[in-house]
């Protein structure tokens, strides 16, 4: 059964002296609404962050469906490649639907897509314009655990590294459209940003 991979281990430096992870969004930690979300549609969750922000984001996600696994972080501050292998290496199902912490809008119906998308292939990687979205992606666990400990071991911590050792499925903007909004993939880097998704979630 699928499993979820949140990233959580950024220093959130244009957020300001907080962790955005469990900043209260409209209510709720964000990464709570992340969990929360995408819950329907894996059996699993593991939280990939820094030593120190085990309690707090436990404290986030007491009372949650998931008893959530922590993969934390040998070396921190590696970037999100190094977050991701460490996360990978904790996840116990084949595929992972990986997400940054700091989207709120994450849609399970397509992560859900995804995990169809990959079945059989190393990854499943949304490309909504010239950029991949690779923090939310599916990725066969393994394989890209291998694939991302290799591209650090040369040096290498631009995010889509792993991908050119990988079977991947690429899902374009005219995929995506035809299963969710391109809102799935609106993330909270700044303060003005989070406000925004503050008064968002206040008029759902």
């Amino acid at each position: 059964m699928p499993a979820a991979l949140v990233l959580a281990g950024g220093r959130s430096t244009r957020f300001g002296d907080r962790d955005k992870a469990v900043a209260d969004l409209a209510g709720t930690p964000m990464i709570r609404r992340v969990v929360d979300r995408i819950a329907p549609v894996v059996d699993e969750v593991v939280i990939n962050c820094r030593a120190e922000q085990v309690d707090p984001i436990a404290d986030a996600l007491a009372g949650s469906d998931f008893d959530a696994t922590f993969a934390v972080d040998r070396d921190p501050d590696e970037g999100p490649m190094a977050g991701i292998a460490r996360g990978l290496e904790a996840v116990s199902a084949e595929y992972a639907f990986v997400v940054a912490c700091d989207m709120p809008f994450v849609d399970p119906d397509f992560a859900a897509y995804l995990f169809e998308r990959a079945a059989g292939r190393d990854a499943a990687v949304p490309r909504p314009d010239e950029w991949y979205q690779t923090t939310q992606a599916v990725y066969r666990t393994e394989p890209m655990a291998a694939a991302c400990r290799r591209a650090l071991d040369r040096g290498e911590h631009r995010i889509v590294a792993p991908l050119s050792e990988l079977d991947d499925a690429v899902v374009d903007a005219t995929e995506i459209e035809r299963v969710a909004s391109l809102d799935t993939f609106e993330n909270v880097n700044t303060p003005e940003e989070f406000a925004a998704a503050t008064e968002r979630l206040r008029d759902e």
